[in-house]
């Protein structure tokens, strides 16, 4: 008998040790997933009702033409550069989206045609300019990018920030800023196989919130771009290629191939000179590269675009000559 109940209470302690170790078995599968809960952000699908609203590709002429605009240029420069300050640029263009059926043309030509711009007309240099492409364009790419320069940059410099791609919108409040409507850029997400990572414009209101810089520059040919005036705030200005609601279009016919907005304002405007309607630099000539704001880019551009209506968001006091 007494062998029996010995033999009883090894087996109840066997028990009870199996028991403690299945215990912490489980404990462990339970805060695995908690531990994989936390990668880095990614918004591949944080709001409800999410559209991926595509810039068109032209195959042929444009129609319609010019309109009369009103003019965004007061013909008066606000504060210029300040010697000794330095000018920073994020430039982005995505054609190569994940999948076949989003891509785009003529994206990425914007972005270098842009990157070209900045460094042979208005002497950034190019070690202070992040050319993001394609994959390369990924949402932590430019997240970093803007960081970067965030750590960089000091009052009086310059940053401009470019990008060139699809737009989206979604429901469900997806960056917390209160909106019901949100917008976004479409960035990628660095993978050939990859998703589509959306950039809300809370985001990237919080991404350039505590720059000590007031001289900013965005400029977005993209879709429902009309949207990102979440950006506003004094000596920034916000250069957008349609309405809240409006479409994008690229086409060959536009420079070689280039998104419209791209074209009319940077190339056609800026580089070529063409929307220097005031002498600035009161040297008597006009349709200078160097003396073109810009404002007057943005007006040349909404005058000369079809079928979309660029808008802009200005605080900057007069007018920004890069």
């Amino acid at each position: 008998m007494f062998v029996v109940r010995l033999r009883l209470e090894k087996v109840i302690q066997m028990k009870k040790v199996f028991i403690a170790i299945l215990a912490m078995v489980l404990l462990l599968i339970l805060e695995a997933p908690i531990a994989l809960a936390t990668p880095e952000k990614d918004n591949s699908s944080p709001a409800s009702n999410v559209e991926l609203v595509k810039k068109v590709t032209l195959r042929g002429k444009p129609v319609g033409g010019g309109k009369p605009v009103r003019q965004a240029a007061t013909g008066v420069l606000g504060a210029s550069l300040d010697t000794g300050a330095k000018r920073y640029a994020i430039v982005v263009g995505i054609s190569d989206y994940p999948g076949a059926s989003s891509d785009l043309q003529y994206a990425d030509d914007d972005a270098a045609a842009v990157y070209n711009a900045l460094i042979e007309v208005y002497h950034y240099q190019s070690h202070n300019i992040d050319l993001l492409t394609d994959m390369g364009a990924s949402y932590n790419a430019i997240q970093n990018a803007i960081n970067e320069v965030k750590g960089k940059a000091r009052p009086g410099d310059e940053v401009v920030f470019f990008f060139s791609g699809h737009g989206a919108k979604g429901q469900g409040d997806p960056d917390g800023d209160g909106e019901k409507v949100d917008e976004a850029i479409v960035s990628h997400d660095g993978s050939p196989d990859g998703n589509f990572i959306y950039i809300w414009d809370g985001d990237l209101k919080e991404w350039f919130s505590g720059f000590n810089t007031n001289r900013i520059i965005f400029i977005f040919d993209s879709c429902l771009s009309g949207g990102m005036t979440d950006l506003a705030a004094s000596g920034r200005i916000i250069n957008m290629a349609t309405t809240e609601k409006g479409t994008g279009y690229e086409s060959y016919y536009w420079g070689g191939g280039h998104g419209q907005f791209t074209y009319y304002f940077a190339l056609e405007g800026m580089k070529a000179g063409n929307a220097d309607l005031h002498d600035h630099d009161g040297n008597g000539n006009l349709a200078e590269p160097t003396d073109v704001t810009i404002e007057e880019a943005f007006d040349y551009a909404k005058a000369n675009c079809q079928m979309q209506t660029p808008t802009i968001s200005d605080s900057f006091t007069n007018d920004l000559l890069l």
